[in-house]
């Protein structure tokens, strides 16, 4: 609350707190008031308090509100501080095309949030603070140069295209289908970022400067994404979308995502987040996720791949979230495993790349709108090729499927959810694979062989079929009348017409036989059964000629579905009949009279039935030419049908492929890195020396060092295999009953074991506990002591030694006849023998410690203080002048001889033995 204040004092520019409702004016700073979140809402300062008090991101929360509020006109300082506070809400003022400044590492005494800011790679410049006000003044100062308007005159936007050559060939990557729009915006701020003002000079400054290439490859991709982008829409998958499609699926089902520009790949993990919570409602199904997530941005996907994020996202991702999905890796969230398995991260240039395919949701935000027309006609009908029938497609709220709303159903209008429509092949337009190949569908093959199968087949059942009924001449047609085979001598009832030559049997058919033909033909197809018809008359070279006609469908055999079989019968004709009864006897008028009238009357009724034949042939002629345009039009839609159905297929091959290189990929990156770790887990268990044993929750070995294989007999092949199998060479110890026992309370187990050899080890065993914190097994060490026991025991003897010595020393000492006296260094008596405790009448308890001086009254009127100072600096010993001391027994004449006693090493004086004597005579 007193920030104002002390700021003032050094600012020229008025310093105030911020109130609600105040209106913004320039040349001003505003404070927010303590516990206080700050939002703009029409360039007027909103406050606001914080949802969660004990939890509050006030930087992240004011960006963001105030990229909605100013767009590009927004800039975003990062100072000194701790924590990574400003690092999501960066993402929206550059995702409005605002400036993000980050002060500099050097510069900044807590580099915690400027650091979190850099490593989100939308930081524009980083700079100390003294050089800030410099560049954000020449920044915003013209904003309307050159490079902010949009160029239409196709001759003036050569230098864009340069710049896209430029682009392709420095990083692989061309945006020609880009919105021109964009792309100009985001040059042009890299052209104040560096204060040019014409596309000349920036062109050849990227011509000269390789860095500032990358750096704009960068600016034009903007990968601005975040946790659950649009809450509420992931509100609506969860409740109204993945329950339906995963109940649909059946077990051991995969539910497949492709997330195309993924960016850091927070979008894959929110779904794999939302995927696993619904699955939590299906506790009896095995359904298997596998999320794609694809960008060009090859540093993106590196970072998404590993799954790490700053403390920041728990504005995004709720505390429930956290503690299931996430682990907390020093100052950073990690994903965890249960949900980086599910994810699969690639490169792929979703314009130049084959598509993943067989998807149940495809997963496009804010994408398409980058993209211009052409791009987004090329996209979506291959967005629906992509996906089963029934998959979902959401786009970003700003996106639309323009005029494909024949290929997609929307569910839900408000988040842009849709459902793929299942539409006839030839009525979808043109899928344009990123390939450019043609595709040959996997059916073709099968069907190719199951005809060709059915043709060389077709003659012997012909043939058995034949002899069975009639044995007479025959044909195989197809419904349209198309000759298959022919059996026999047809040459009395079909013939070559003139013109193209024709396989059609009705073009074949001799006068007196087409229309019958015709009429059986169209009563065998729409009845599906046998149709006769007799006494058909048929105008040959050599006259007329009755047969029986009969035509057969030919369901029941396989592989002639849909074919016929024509079947031509001669018969005697009934008037030849009557004609030779004629001729063998007379007859009256009146009898050829009535035959010659049933004669006629069943060749009229016989006209008729034709007559009505003919007609509803001509009709049913009218309505087939009336419908030919239609149905070659369909024909030709089939053939197109076909090829994109061809092209199709082989692209999905081809999407397969890409599928597994991405898998394999993402395999031998993990092969990678197990493997080094793999060599750092070796050289450290070699280094260390120790014996060391890993086992599971079972007591199956799972590693070991080559130095537990002196105390356990281990070979490689024993990884595996249970370590009560493996013998020991440890005395009076119950290893396994030891592990199971640390298993149980999960207390670590110490104790010292000895060998059958009698080396000594410190026996370790501790839970082996996984990143996330579970206990899978036990670590068993054995630390190499024997040295240390050895030198124990040495040191033990030598203390006996020592001991002995020092008793023998004593009684020596205690022996002497003479008045003895150790003295310490500060001259305080440390041991005195049983001759001078008799002198001076006193016990030993009472001597030690006493100052020399104290004890020999009468000494210090000799030299004897001066001799003792000597000798402690490092003298030889010494002899003192004779002095009266005064005991029990009356009063005698003393001196004192001194010896030094000194440390082996240092050679200083270390004790000294005074020795009392009498002079001689005395």
């Amino acid at each position: 609350s007193m920030l104002p204040e002390l700021l003032q004092k050094i600012s020229a520019v008025p310093v105030s707190m911020a109130s609600d409702g105040q209106s913004l004016v320039p040349d001003r700073v505003y404070i927010v008031p303590p516990r206080t979140e700050i939002s703009i809402y029409n360039n007027m300062i909103q406050l606001l308090a914080p949802v969660d008090k004990s939890f509050s991101l006030p930087i992240d929360f004011f960006f963001r509100n105030l990229a909605a509020d100013r767009k590009s006109r927004a800039a975003a300082v990062i100072l000194s501080g701790t924590g990574s506070d400003g690092s999501v809400g960066l993402k929206d003022i550059k995702d409005n095309e605002g400036l993000v400044l980050a002060q500099s590492e050097e510069s900044a005494k807590h580099d915690g949030m400027p650091g979190s800011a850099r490593s989100t790679g939308l930081v524009d410049m980083t700079l100390d603070p003294e050089q800030m006000p410099r560049k954000l003044i020449s920044y915003f100062k013209q904003p309307a140069q050159a490079g902010s308007k949009e160029v239409d005159d196709a001759p003036q936007r050569g230098w864009l295209q340069k710049i896209f050559a430029l682009l392709r060939v420095q990083v692989g990557q061309d945006f020609s289908f880009y919105k021109t729009n964009t792309i100009q915006r985001r040059i042009s701020r890299r052209m104040l970022l560096n204060q040019i003002k014409d596309y000349e000079t920036y062109l050849a400054f990227l011509r000269q400067d390789p860095n500032e290439l990358n750096t704009l490859f960068q600016e034009l991709l903007i990968g601005v994404t975040s946790f659950f982008r649009d809450p509420e829409s992931y509100v609506v998958l969860k409740n109204e979308v993945f329950p339906k499609v995963l109940a649909e699926l059946q077990d051991d089902a995969y539910f497949r995502v492709w997330v195309p520009g993924c960016s850091t790949g927070e979008e894959v993990y929110s779904l794999a987040i939302a995927l696993l919570e619904c699955l939590d409602a299906f506790p009896g199904k095995r359904i298997s996720l596998q999320i794609f997530g694809t960008d060009i941005d090859k540093k993106a996907i590196a970072k998404a791949r590993e799954g790490l994020y700053p403390t920041s996202i728990q504005a995004d991702v709720s505390q429930e979230r956290l503690e299931r999905f996430f682990y907390r890796e020093g100052k950073a969230y990690r994903i965890r495993k249960d949900v980086r398995d599910a994810a699969i991260f690639s490169v792929q240039d979703v314009l130049k790349d084959p598509p993943f395919s067989r998807l149940n949701l495809l997963s496009c935000r804010n994408l398409l709108i980058y993209l211009n027309t052409e791009a987004q006609k090329r996209l979506l009908p291959l967005f629906h090729y992509t996906l089963v029938p029934g998959g979902i497609m959401m786009l970003g709220s700003s996106e639309t499927i323009g005029g494909f709303n024949n290929l997609f159903k929307p569910l839900n209008y408000t988040w842009k959810i849709y459902k793929r429509r299942d539409v006839a092949q030839h009525m979808l337009d043109r899928i344009e694979f990123p390939t450019g190949r043609q595709e040959t569908a996997p059916e073709t093959n099968s069907h190719i062989k199951s005809t060709h199968e059915a043709k060389s087949n077709l003659e012997q059942v012909i043939r058995n079929l034949l002899l069975e009924r009639f044995a007479p001449a025959a044909a195989v047609i197809d419904s349209q009348g198309a000759i298959q085979y022919i059996q026999g001598k047809t040459g009395k009832y079909l013939e070559l017409s003139s013109g193209m030559p024709t396989q059609n049997i009705l073009d074949m058919a001799r006068e007196g036989l087409r229309v019958e033909l015709s009429i059986t033909m169209r009563k065998a197809v729409s009845s599906r059964e046998e149709i006769i018809r007799q006494q058909v008359k048929v105008l040959g070279s050599a006259g007329d000629q009755a047969i029986n006609l009969h035509v057969i469908p030919l369901e029941k055999y396989k592989g002639l579905a849909g074919s016929f079989l024509v079947i031509f019968q001669d018969v005697e004709s009934q008037t030849r009949r009557t004609g030779e009864q004629q001729g063998g006897q007379e007859t009256d008028s009146s009898e050829q009279f009535k035959t010659r009238v049933t004669e006629l009357e069943q060749e009229l009724q016989e006209t008729r039935e034709s007559h009505q034949s003919t007609v509803e042939e001509l009709k049913s002629t009218n309505e087939e030419l009336k419908s030919a345009n239609e149905e070659l039009q369909s024909s030709n839609e089939e053939l197109q049908s076909t090829n994109e159905e061809l092209e199709s297929s082989k692209e999905e091959l081809q999407s397969l492929n890409e599928e597994l290189h991405t898998v394999n990929s993402e395999l031998q990156s993990k092969v990678q890195e197990l493997s080094d770790t793999q060599d750092d887990i070796n050289n450290l268990l070699s280094s260390t020396e120790i014996a060391i044993v890993f086992v599971d929750n079972n007591l199956k070995i799972k590693r070991f060092s080559r130095q537990a294989a002196g105390i356990i007999s281990l070979m490689d092949s024993d990884v595996g295999r249970p370590l009560a199998h493996q013998s020991t060479q440890i005395q009076d110890v119950d290893l396994i009953q030891d592990v199971r026992k640390m298993l149980d309370s999960l207390i670590p187990v110490e104790k010292e074991i000895q060998t059958v050899q009698d080396k000594w080890y410190i026996l370790r065993i501790m839970p082996y506990r996984t990143r996330e914190n579970r206990i899978q097994g036990a670590v068993i060490t054995f630390r190499d002591i024997d040295e240390q026991k050895k030198a124990q025991e040495g040191l033990k003897q030598a203390n006996i030694q020592l001991e002995q010595a020092w008793y023998l020393t004593r009684r020596v000492f205690d022996m002497h006849p003479k008045p003895l006296l150790v003295l310490d260094e500060e001259k305080h008596a440390d041991i005195a023998n049983p001759a001078l405790e008799n002198l001076l009448h006193l016990p030993a308890s009472e001597i030690e410690g006493r100052d020399v001086f104290d004890l020999l009254s009468g000494a210090q009127d000799s030299d004897l203080d001066s001799k003792l100072e000597a000798a402690l600096q490092g003298g030889q010993d010494f002899e003192s002048r004779a002095f009266h001391l005064k005991t029990r027994q009356g009063e005698n004449t003393y001196f004192v001889q001194g010896s030094i006693v000194r440390e082996e090493q240092e050679q200083r004086p270390y004790r000294i033995l005074l020795t009392l004597q009498r002079p001689e005579g005395a």
